[in-house]
């Protein structure tokens, strides 16, 4: 790996530097060659794949794409790195593999057409459970044993993707949506021919809002139980479930918040990674026992973590005021990358403000000096995830140029409950946007921003709320970034992936043929006419999540009425795995902003 930053270091801004600095994603590794790694790394200046032989040390790039790679497994037995090739970001294409080793790149599963990916688990002997979605066929899962042409064995229109493979190669798990919830997954456990073995559906056919979720089969050589994750206690916490014998065994962990959970590689234990109110923390619990420890880590948030053959875990650990780095419980650095390491920036504080909808949690960054301060209010995709106290080179650069971020865990967002989570459905948009107004309100009140320089700002589903709260709340905001938006919900709908129709019919109980008026209701298109402040809007013109047609669509009624806007459309997909195109992005908002913003109130 090389450190290719252009420019002298010196002369780089350290919100540049803060995108430029080399960095590496936490490492991969084979189960039955646990010497053998893959992590993601921007080290050339756009995310690709790299391998990793710990016994000898030698790091090598995998993946070389012009819009970078980042989805990648190392096969149980270390012997091939699977990676998945899209066409210029649009997540649309098939699994490649590649000697571990290095060599020629070629299709890993011969006969199977282009999708989205939907999953995939290997198994030892090198066969490979395939989950596809088209809009097409729907969801279809398929089996491609060495030599063999793959072979279908699930197919539904609804969404559906394969969770994980046995052990012993013989058990399947599905996680299905075939109830109509997109948002409450059932599990289903079949063989490697399709027949079904167990079911497990804490939705009841629909009815009831809990979801599972396949979190890995034992490790263990002759147990066929399976981690899973449930909703049944109101939040995300683990049991054990053996699909052969039906036996469900509960495991009460006395932590708030929301616990994943993940199998130590003997099976012996579980690793615990806990979230609670925008941190989190890693901890060890032995079923048999009872026993749970606690395993330091800084205050923060772990994005990820893994237990070793010896016991020791990896974690890839971060805080909004210190980067990302690869630490290990036995307390060294595990893996560095090379060159220039980025600028930290400012911590966050926590303010918990009174909403219609109960208590919402914003994360709060600010510049040197005394307020109110121009204020980005940066609000985060998903809808189904949330903002923490981890390293963010965006928000870092508003703040070096003198703005305050908040950061805003509205209804919908993940961390905060099942509850909090689920309660966006068929107001969508609308009730996100009221939480967003409390904390903008106690942003003012407390002296924090200046009320005439309130910038709304994101990406994604963020980039929606953004385009749909100038429209409904006008004299609220100055300004306006939106990144990859919904735009113009019912064309986003028809052009959109199918997962992602999916999820719509899920969150607006319907089609826009069968409930219009929920879709109208919720499109940032239905309030162009009100929208007054100036709009900055970006998009990649090969998106499949948030399409470019819908976009233009938006677009071309700003201009129909002269309003102040810009756009910037670039060659990539959701976003770009381009470190200089990010960069590239991020001067321009802020250029934006300082042309229409009032230097003071």
């Amino acid at each position: 790996m090389t450190d290719e930053s252009t420019g002298s270091a010196a002369a780089t801004p350290d919100w540049e530097k803060r995108f430029r600095a080399p960095r590496v994603g936490l490492p991969d590794w084979a189960e039955h060659a646990p010497d053998r790694s893959l992590f993601v790394s921007n080290a050339t200046g756009t995310y690709e794949l790299y391998a990793w032989d710990r016994a000898t040390g030698e790091q090598r790039q995998a993946t070389d794409r012009p819009n970078g790679t980042t989805d990648g497994v190392v096969s149980p037995d270390g012997a091939w790195i699977w990676w998945f090739g899209d066409t210029d970001g649009d997540e649309f294409g098939v699994w490649m593999r590649q000697p571990f080793e290095g060599g020629p790149d070629g299709p890993a599963a011969p006969g199977l057409e282009p999708s989205y990916p939907a999953g995939l688990a290997l198994g030892r002997d090198g066969t490979a459970v395939v989950g596809r979605s088209t809009d097409e066929e729907g969801s279809t899962v398929h089996v491609a044993r060495p030599g063999e042409p793959p072979v279908e064995i699930y197919r539904h229109r609804e969404s559906a993707g394969v969770g994980d493979l046995s052990r012993d190669g013989s058990l399947i798990a599905v996680e299905h949506t075939e109830h109509g919830d997109a948002m409450h997954s059932a599990l289903r456990v079949v063989r490697l021919d399709g027949t079904a073995v167990a079911e497990l559906d804490d939705t009841k056919g629909g009815t009831v809002e809990l979801g599972l979720s396949c979190w890995g089969f034992s490790p263990v050589e002759g147990d066929n139980r399976m981690l899973v994750g449930h909703q049944r206690g109101g939040r995300w916490e683990p049991m054990v479930w053996d699909p052969l014998t039906g036996e469900e065994t509960a495991l009460t962990l006395d932590l708030p918040g929301d616990i994943g959970a993940d199998w130590y590689p003997d099976g012996s234990a579980l690793l615990i990674d806990h979230s609670h109110q925008a941190r989190s923390e890693l901890w060890r619990y032995e079923p048999g026992s009872g026993a749970l420890v606690r395993l330091e880590t800084p205050a923060g948030t772990v994005s990820g973590a893994s237990a070793r053959p010896d016991g020791s875990v990896e974690f890839l650990w971060s805080s909004a005021a210190l980067p990302p780095v690869v630490r290990s419980t036995t307390g060294r650095a595990v893996l560095e990358a090379p060159g220039m390491k980025a600028p930290g920036s400012v911590p966050v504080t926590d303010a918990w403000v009174e909403g219609p909808g109960g208590r919402v949690h914003a994360l709060v960054q600010k510049p040197g000096g005394e307020g109110p301060f121009p204020t980005v209010f940066d609000i985060h995709g998903g809808p189904t995830w949330h903002d923490s106290d981890a390293f963010a080179a965006g928000p870092a650069a508003w703040i070096d140029h003198g703005f305050a971020v908040v950061r805003v865990n509205y209804r919908g967002s993940t961390g905060y409950g099942r509850a909090w989570t689920d309660a966006l459905k068929h107001r969508v948009g609308l009730i996100e946007l009221e939480d967003i107004a409390a904390v903008r309100d106690w942003a003012v009140s407390s002296g924090l921003a200046d009320p005439a320089r309130l910038v709304l700002a994101g990406g994604s589903w963020g980039g929606y709320l953004t385009l749909l709260g100038l429209g409904t709340q006008p004299e609220a905001w100055a300004l306006g970034l939106a990144a990859v938006p919904v735009a113009d919900y019912v064309t986003a709908y028809h052009d959109e992936m199918e997962a992602l129709k999916a999820m719509d019919r899920t969150l607006l109980g319907g089609t826009p043929e069968e409930v219009p008026e929920r879709f109208e209701a919720s499109s940032p298109l239905t309030y162009v006419d009100e929208v007054r402040a100036p709009v900055y809007i970006s998009a990649g013109v090969n998106d499949p999540r948030c399409p470019i047609r819908q976009v233009e669509n938006y677009v071309r009624r700003l201009a129909e009425r002269g309003a102040p806007h810009e756009v910037y459309r670039y060659d990539a997909g959701h976003g770009s795995l381009v470190v200089e195109e990010r960069i590239k992005q991020v001067r321009k908002e802020i250029e934006f902003a300082r042309r229409h913003l009032p230097a003071t109130s």
